[in-house]
């Protein structure tokens, strides 16, 4: 065990990303555990806080496969490499996506409620999850972010594998993981308490940064 919680992993990451304070980042939160961390991040950085909303396009006959990912605002990434390999059709790709997309803005309307998404062009954007495993979402968070505008990509993690830096440095400009352990068979090895986070508690802390 190496955190007590998401809320002290979140103080305690934040702790290496006071480099980033000023008015041009902002956290952004991978529901649900990464919300919980990216508010003590936010918090102590005096950043806003938002819930980056994203969905793996799933190979058919494999859904844990991503052949892609979806975004807010129409962001759409592919994996063609995988897409070909998979012999996925245009069609079969398209049915996949709309499912997608339909539970995508069905859970950015719940989490976000009336509150605009916030605008990331020009600026620093911390993606922030609770650990990374295969790391799937969170590469298909930092693809979203840069394609809404960030100038400057910074994914940041309480736990992670080793190397983690060198296997993200395509698509975030910086990484930051305070803990690596050699064996990481899942990120709750590192928590003394991980239990599943609620929407309910996602929108509650939404709200909070807001100051709603």
């Amino acid at each position: 065990m190496i955190y007590r919680d998401r809320a002290d992993a979140g103080r305690r990451l934040a702790e290496r990303l006071g480099h980033l304070v000023g008015p041009a980042t902002v956290v952004l939160g991978l529901p649900r555990g990464g919300v919980v961390v990216g508010f003590e991040v936010a918090t102590a950085l005096r950043a806003p806080l938002d819930v980056i909303v994203v969905r793996k396009i799933g190979v058919p006959s494999q859904p844990e496969l991503a052949m892609g990912a979806l975004g807010e605002g129409g962001v759409l990434v592919v994996n063609r490499e995988v897409l070909e390999s998979a012999l996925v059709d245009a069609d079969r790709f398209a049915a996949v996506e709309r499912a997608e997309r339909a539970e995508l803005d069905r859970r950015a309307g719940a989490y976000r409620g009336d509150r605009a998404r916030l605008d990331l062009a020009g600026r620093t954007a911390i993606v922030v999850d609770d650990g990374l495993a295969t790391g799937a979402t969170a590469r298909a968070a930092c693809h979203v972010a840069r394609s809404l505008g960030a100038a400057r990509v910074v994914l940041a993690v309480p736990v992670g594998p080793a190397g983690i830096e060198s296997g993200f440095a395509d698509v975030a400009d910086e990484v930051v993981c305070p803990a690596t352990p050699v064996t990481l068979f899942s990120i709750g090895e590192a928590y003394d308490d991980f239990r599943p986070t609620s929407d309910d508690e996602v929108i509650e802390l939404l709200r909070r940064a807001s100051g709603g």
